[in-house]
C-alpha cells in the first residue's frame, strides 16, 4: 500500500511533465513573506555589525514557529503548482526504491548488517547465519507512526552474542543506545539515555565503555550493561570544543582514546589504558601539532599520522611502551598518493590511497610488507576495508555515479573476493560517461573535476549543469552512486563534482590551502569550475545550478554572493552562513580549527571577508535559491538558513520567477531520518526547482 501511494504520486507528477516546463507559472504568484527586522547591533574588532534577523535564532519562540509556517506555505504556493518535479519523481522512485544493504559486521560465523528492503521506509538490523539464513532482529517501523525512527549498529561482541544498537529520532545526531541478546532475540540490560555518543563498546565482562557529550565536554565512562552508576574514566579538563573517541581492544584489555582538537584538527592526542591494572593511561602522543589517529591491533597500536608527512604515513607502537620514541614506521609517505584512511582486518593494515583522485586499497602486515592490492579500472568510490583484527573475513564496497554499490566479501588469506550484495538500482552503466577533467583556478592551481553525462552529449553551451562540491575538513569527493545524478543526466543534464582545496584529495597541503586564512581558495576553485564549464562550452551561466550541504552549503552561498552572474539557481542544504556567530551554536565550536575564531581579531577578518550573511547587497539580483533545513538538525543550527532566507527575501532584487525559498522540515536533519516516500518527494522537489530555473 505504501509503495502504491509513492507510485501514484510519481505518476500524477509525471503526467504533466512529458515536455520541459515553461519558465512562467500559469497561476497567480503569492506575495513574498514579510519578515520583521529587529536590528541587533554590536561592534566586533572595530567593525559595527547589524543583524536584523537575530531574533530568528530562537527556534522555539512562537514568532519563529509562525514564521516557519509562513515560509513553508510560500514555498508550497510557488513550487506546488509547478510541473517540473514530475519530470524526476517517477525515475527517482525507481532509483531509490531498492534493496539496500550495508557492509556487514562479521562475528564468529555471523553476519550483521542493516537492510532496507524494497517497500520499506527505514533499514532494519539483520543477522545472516553460517547457512545463509537471514533473520530480521530489529525493525524500526513500529517505533514511530510516521516511520522517522531509524536504527544503527554501534558494537558487536567477538562471539556475536551481544550487540549495541542506536535508536535515532528523525535526523538528529543524538541517539539512544540499546543492547540486544542475539541468542535470546530480545533487548537486555539498561539503555543509555539519548545523547550524542561518539563510541560505544561492550567488554567481555559485559561492562559498557562509551564516550558521550556532557555539558562540560566529551567524557569516557564505564557502566554495567545492566545499569547502575557510570564511572568517568577519561576527559576531565577537556572543553566542549574537543572530540573524544574511545575503543576497546578485541580482548577487552586496552582502552585506546583519541582526542581531537576540533573536526579535521591540526592537533590530536592519543592515550592507552591497560585495564588490567590501576595505573593511569599512558601517553602515546600529546605534544605534536600534527594529526595522528590510533587503532588497536592486538597488543600493538597502529598510527595513521601526518607527522613530518603531508601525504600521511603509517607507524606502529607497542601498547606496553607506546611513547613516540618507540614508534616504528611500516608504511612510508607516498609523494604521489595521499593516504585517506587506514583500517584493520585479518591481521593486516589496509591503507586507502588516492592518486590523482583515483582510489586503491593496499594491505600491509605489521612489518610493513605489502600483501595485497585492491583497485578498479572505473573512476569511482572505493570504501575502506572493514573487518576486525582477528577475523579472516573483510568487506569493501565500490560504486560510481552510474554504477550502483557492490559490496564484496574478501578472504584476507587468499585475496579471493565474492559479491556479498549488489544494489539493484535499474541503471545501464554503458549509457553514461564519467570523465575527469582538470582546470586552472584563479591562482593557477590545477584542480580536477568529475563529470557525468549521457554518451554523446554535445558541447553546445546550453546543457543544464548540476554543480556540487564540499571543499573542507579533509573530506575527499570521489564518484559514488547517486540517484539524483542519474535522474538529472537522463534528462540531458551534466553532473559535475570538482575536488576543491580544503578537502583531502591531495593530502594535508591541499586541506590547508582551503581552510582558515586560505578559505577563499575553496570558493575560487568552485567558481573556476563553473567558468571552465562555460569556457569549454559544456554550458552557460544561466544553465548552471549549484548545490551543497553543510560546509558545502557555505560553499554555494559564498559563491552565489561573490558571483551571482555565474549561476542560474542555488540549492543550499543545512548550511553554515553567518560565520560571525557559527561557533556559538550546537557543535559549532568543533569547527573553529577549520574556519577560525571570530572572537580573535585576525581570525575575525578571515571569516568576515566571505561570510555570506554579511555579503548580501541591497537590490542585487541573485540566482533563485532554495534553502533546506529542519528542526532535527542538531549539528548545523537551522538558524543559518532561517536568517539568510529572511535577509535575501528582504534585500535581494529577485522576483517571482527567480524566488528565494525555504523548505523547512520538522523531522529531517543532518543525519537524514525521513521515510523513503519523503526522500523521493524532497529529491524531486529539489531537482524540479533547479530544472525550472536552468533548463
Amino acid at each position: 500500500m505504501k509503495m502504491l501511494k509513492i507510485t501514484m504520486l510519481a505518476l500524477l507528477l509525471a503526467s504533466c511533465a512529458t515536455q520541459p516546463a515553461p519558465r512562467t507559472a500559469s497561476v497567480a504568484t503569492p506575495a513574498v513573506p514579510v519578515t520583521e527586522a529587529r536590528p541587533a547591533r554590536e561592534v566586533l574588532h572595530g567593525v559595527e555589525i547589524s543583524d536584523p534577523y537575530q531574533w530568528l535564532e530562537d527556534q522555539e519562540a512562537p514568532a519563529t514557529r509562525e514564521w516557519i509556517s509562513r515560509q513553508n506555505a510560500y514555498t508550497d504556493a510557488i513550487l506546488g503548482p509547478r510541473p517540473e518535479p514530475g519530470i524526476f519523481a517517477a525515475r527517482l522512485e525507481q532509483l531509490m526504491t531498492t534493496d539496500k544493504i550495508s557492509a556487514p559486521h562479521y562475528r564468529n560465523g555471523r553476519f550483521f548488517f542493516l537492510r532496507r528492503a524494497i517497500g520499506e521506509d527505514q533499514a532494519s538490523l539483520y543477522l545472516r547465519d553460517r547457512k545463509g539464513k537471514e533473520e530480521r532482529l530489529i525493525d524500526p517501523a513500529p517505533m514511530s507512526p510516521d516511520h522517522t525512527v531509524s536504527v544503527g549498529i554501534y558494537d558487536i561482541t567477538p562471539d556475536g552474542k551481544l550487540l549495541a544498537y542506536s535508536v535515532r529520532k528523525g535526523g538528529a545526531d543524538e541517539v539512544e543506545i540499546r543492547f540486544y541478546d542475539t541468542d535470546a532475540r530480545r533487548d537486555i540490560g539498561e539503555p543509555l539515555a539519548r545523547e550524542r555518543f561518539y563510541t560505544v563498546n561492550i567488554a567481555p565482562n559485559n561492562d559498557v565503555y562509551y564516550t558521550r557529550r556532557t555539558a562540560a565536554g566529551p567524557r569516557t565512562f564505564r557502566r554495567p550493561l545492566t545499569g547502575g552508576r557510570e564511572h568517568e574514566l577519561f576527559g576531565s579538563g577537556y572543553g566542549p570544543e574537543k572530540l573524544i573517541y574511545s575503543a576497546l581492544s578485541e580482548d577487552g584489555r586496552y582502552l585506546l582514546v583519541n582526542v581531537l582538537h576540533g573536526s579535521a584538527p591540526k592537533k590530536t592526542e592519543i592515550y592507552v589504558d591497560d585495564l588490567r591494572d590501576a595505573a593511569p593511561p599512558q601517553t602515546v602522543v600529546n605534544d605534536l601539532d600534527f594529526r595522528t589517529f590510533g587503532e588497536m591491533a592486538g597488543d600493538s597500536i597502529v598510527l595513521h599520522t601526518n607527522w613530518n608527512a603531508p601525504n600521511d604515513r603509517v607507524m606502529v607502537a607497542s601498547a606496553a611502551a607506546p611513547g613516540r620514541g618507540q614508534w616504528r614506521e611500516i608504511v612510508p609517505e607516498n609523494p604521489k598518493a595521499a593516504i585517506q584512511s587506514t583500517s584493520l582486518a585479518g591481521g593486516r593494515v589496509y591503507v586507502k590511497y588516492l592518486e590523482e583522485v583515483k582510489p586503491r586499497l593496499i594491505g600491509y602486515d605489521l612489518e610493513g610488507n605489502r600483501k595485497d592490492d585492491v583497485a578498479f579500472p572505473t573512476l569511482g568510490n572505493l570504501s575502506d576495508m572493514s573487518g576486525t583484527w582477528t577475523s579472516p573475513v573483510a568487506f569493501f564496497g565500490f560504486s560510481s555515479f552510474h554504477v550502483p554499490n557492490t559490496i564484496y566479501q574478501y578472504d584476507v588469506a587468499t585475496g579471493g573476493r565474492s559479491v556479498f550484495t549488489v544494489e539493484n538500482a535499474p541503471v545501464k552503466p554503458d549509457d553514461f560517461t564519467v570523465e575527469q577533467v582538470w582546470y586552472p583556478s584563479k591562482d593557477g592551481t590545477r584542480v580536477p573535476m568529475f563529470l557525468l553525462s549521457r554518451k554523446g552529449v554535445q558541447r553546445n553551451g546550453a546543457n543544464p549543469v548540476f554543480l556540487t562540491g564540499y571543499g573542507g575538513f579533509t573530506s575527499s569527493m570521489t564518484p559514488s552512486f547517486s540517484a539524483k545524478a542519474i535522474a538529472w543526466v537522463e534528462q540531458g543534464g551534466i553532473y559535475a563534482v570538482p575536488n576543491l582545496r580544503g578537502g583531502g584529495e591531495f593530502g594535508e597541503a591541499w586541506h590547508r590551502a582551503g581552510m582558515q586564512d586560505t578559505k577563499q581558495n575553496t570558493f575560487d576553485d568552485f567558481i573556476a569550475a563553473a567558468e571552465y564549464l562555460v569556457r569549454e562550452r559544456y554550458t552557460s551561466p544561466r544553465h548552471i545550478a549549484i548545490a551543497g550541504g553543510s560546509n558545502g552549503g557555505l560553499l554555494v552561498m559564498a559563491a552565489a554572493m561573490q558571483r551571482p552572474d555565474l549561476f542560474g539557481a542555488v540549492v543550499c542544504r543545512y548550511p553554515l552562513i553567518d560565520m560571525l556567530r557559527y561557533h556559538k551554536f550546537l557543535v559549532g565550536s568543533f569547527w573553529v580549527p577549520e574556519y577560525g575564531d571570530p572572537a580573535k581579531a585576525e581570525e575575525f577578518q578571515w571569516v568576515y571577508a566571505y561570510s555570506p550573511y554579511h555579503k548580501v547587497k541591497q537590490g542585487t539580483k541573485y540566482p533563485a535559491t532554495l534553502f533546506i533545513t529542519g528542526d532535527a538538525d542538531t549539528r548545523v543550527a537551522p538558524l543559518h538558513a532561517r536568517k539568510m532566507t529572511a535577509l535575501m527575501q528582504a534585500q535581494a532584487g529577485n522576483g517571482p520567477e527567480d524566488p528565494i525559498l525555504l523548505r523547512y522540515h520538522i523531522a529531517g536533519g543532518h543525519a537524514g531520518g525521513e521515510p523513503l516516500a519523503v526522500q523521493v518527494k524532497n529529491a524531486a522537489e529539489e531537482l524540479g526547482f533547479v530544472w525550472w530555473q536552468v533548463k
